[in-house]
This record gives structure tokens, sequence and C-alpha cells, in this order.
């Protein structure tokens, strides 16, 4: 499909830069493809009235790291050139995929220091090396440290690598640390969180428990090719950065047996939709699963396993606008987010949520 067909404006005013407070008071806009009311402005709170008894909701339960590291270049005698790189992968213990800023003035064999400050292990020293240097700025770095000793490392040194569109505005700062982590968070791993789950409070949980919804968790690291633009003008030649996810045994047959039962699989957000879809089979049996998936959705695919989905609203032209237009249809996501807009509704990250059926 044509990429411009994802296209919408969208007013900066638009955009969140800090979450709601207390993060279960955001709006929520519930989308029907049928059925009346289509579009219906509600909050987060209002999410169990919408949901029945023996459905489940899906959490990703992945962690937030501080993988936003700065860092200064060594090459000969050329010891001051600023460089910022942002972790997405992690292939070994001592070594992690990341964008690369200004990937140009990398090349193999480079040497790079972060966080001289005295806060880091071994003084504050951690370095690498790059090996690899990819397309789109990627490089694969390798670092000195491994293991237990490299995350403590990096938790010393990193920053939360906020999106673009939030950390174009302000600078991430103490407060984030704790507003870009859901309350359920464990599995570190992420260089981005799963944000529809950062409207869950304990509050909500109570309501969702009185009303007999069940809630699981699957892992899925997100990671910084979530922010990436898709920059070919058809989506048949967008390629999709690849995402380490697990989901274990016990939770792949808990949930066939709520959709045995005729229970709901609703997802909150789109990394556990895209975990859940790549475990599931063609009959919607859902396997359980451990590696890495590049599952690129787009309007025409046939969802196996997913009945509903709460998420946040996306940018234009983005995989993510493209995944809710397949789930809903593109018309009724364009009209939903056209009401979003005029509305005030919260954008992106930090924003408020939809609670979209999946279209028959």
């Amino acid at each position: 499909m044509r990429v411009d067909l994802f296209d919408f404006d969208l007013p900066e005013a638009s955009i969140a830069l800090r979450p709601a407070s207390p993060r279960d008071s955001a709006r929520m806009l519930v989308v029907r493809p049928q059925g009346e009311p289509v579009l219906s402005d509600h909050g987060v709170l209002d999410l169990p009235s919408f949901l029945r008894p023996g459905d489940a909701l899906v959490f990703n339960d992945t962690r937030v790291i501080p993988a936003q590291l700065e860092g200064i270049r060594h090459r000969g005698e050329d010891t001051s050139t600023p460089v910022s790189l942002t972790l997405h992968m992690r292939i070994a213990p001592d070594r992690w995929k990341a964008f690369a800023r200004p990937a140009r003035r990398l090349k193999p064999g480079d040497r790079i220091s972060f966080g001289h400050g005295g806060s880091a292990c071994l003084l504050g020293a951690l370095e690498g090396t790059i090996e690899e240097k990819g397309d789109a700025g990627e490089v694969t770095l390798r670092f000195d440290l491994s293991g237990p000793a490299l995350d403590e490392a990096i938790m010393a040194v990193g920053h939360i690598p906020l999106p673009p569109y939030i950390a174009s505005k302000r600078a991430d700062d103490a407060q984030d640390r704790t507003d870009y982590q859901t309350i359920f968070a464990r599995e570190e791993g992420a260089v981005a969180a799963p944000t529809a789950g950062l409207h869950f409070t304990d509050r909500l949980f109570a309501k969702l428990d009185e009303a007999g919804v069940e809630r699981h968790f699957v892992t899925l690291h997100v990671g910084a090719g979530t922010f990436l633009p898709v920059k070919t003008d058809d989506t048949d030649d967008h390629v999709m950065h690849e995402e380490i996810g697990h989901v274990d045994a016990a939770t792949a047959e808990k949930l066939n047996a709520v959709s045995a039962r005729g229970g709901r699989i609703v997802c909150v957000g789109t990394t556990s939709l895209r975990l859940i879809e790549s475990a599931a089979t063609e009959d919607g049996i859902i396997r359980p699963w451990s590696g890495p998936t590049g599952i690129f959705i787009t309007p025409g695919y046939r969802f196996r396993a997913v009945d509903m989905l709460m998420t946040n609203f996306h940018l234009p032209r983005s995989t993510l606008f493209m995944l809710v237009s397949a789930f809903a249809g593109i018309d009724t996501m364009r009209a939903a987010y056209a009401h979003a807009i005029a509305t005030g509704y919260r954008f992106y990250s930090y924003g408020d949520a939809s609670l979209l059926f999946r279209k028959d």
C-alpha cells in the first residue's frame, strides 16, 4: 500500500510531554468498526465496563533500561568527537546493536568511552569498540564489560531514551525514570516503554479483578526502531527492525483456554499484539515463543488470536498507525484520529489511550 495513505496532520500542541497524573486519569477513545456509536469518549478507568468476565488482558512486562548513551569517539590522536548511541537490541552478554548519531563519523575499530563522571563501574570507565556498521545509522558495539557488570554500568551512565518528539522539546529527568516505566515492568531489556501499559495502576487492576478479567504477561523488548519513520513510498519496501520476545508455555496454554471458552484476548499495546500474533498459528492457537520477531502488520492482514487492542495514539506514516488501521480499518482510524485531534486528546507515548474492537 502507499505510505501516504497513512499520513495526517498533527498539531504540535497535541503531543504530550508529560503523562496524566494519576496515570489512570487519561482519556480513552473507544473505537468500534461496527455498530453504534462508532466513536465514544471515555476515561481509562472505564476500561472494565467494556470487558466481560473471562476476558483476558495481555501485558508486556518488559522493563526500560537507560539505553541512551553519550560518549566520545577515540581514533588515533582524535579524541574530541562526541557521539550519541541508543541501544536497541542485545545480541550477546557484551554486545548491543545501537543507532548512532552522527553515524557517518564512526567506522569499525573506533573506540567509544561513555560516562566518565566517576559514577559508573571501574571509576566511571565504560568503553566499547565499534565492530560493525550497518544501514540507517546502525552499529554493533562490543563493550569491555559483560553481563551483570555491563548492566550495572549502563544503569549508572545511561539516560532514559525518550522518544524523539519529546526529547526534541525537553531533556529527560529523574521523573522520567518512574513515568516511563509500567508498574508491572519486570524483564529488563527495552529501550522504549510499552506505552499503553503506562496507564495502569493498582486501583485499575483492582477494578479489573472485580470485573472478573484475567491478566497475563508476555515479554517483548521494545527497540528504538519503533520510532523510525517509514521512508519508502510503498509498505512492501519497508523492512522492520526485529525485537526479541518471549511467550512461555503456561501463558500460551491459559490464553488458548480463554479463547476456547469464548473469552476475548485483549492486548494492552501494539507490542503485546505483535508478539501474540507472531506466536499464533493460522488457526489461532498460541504457541510458546522465544526469539526475534519482525512482524509487519498492514491492512489486509488476517488477525489470528487478538480480539481487542488498547493502545495510545501513534505517529503519522508509522508502522503502528498502519497496524491499528489493519485492526480496526483505515477509514475508521482516520476518522478516530481526526476526532481525537479535534477534541483535544493527547498523543504519543505520554498521551491518552484508545480501545479498539477488531474489524470483522
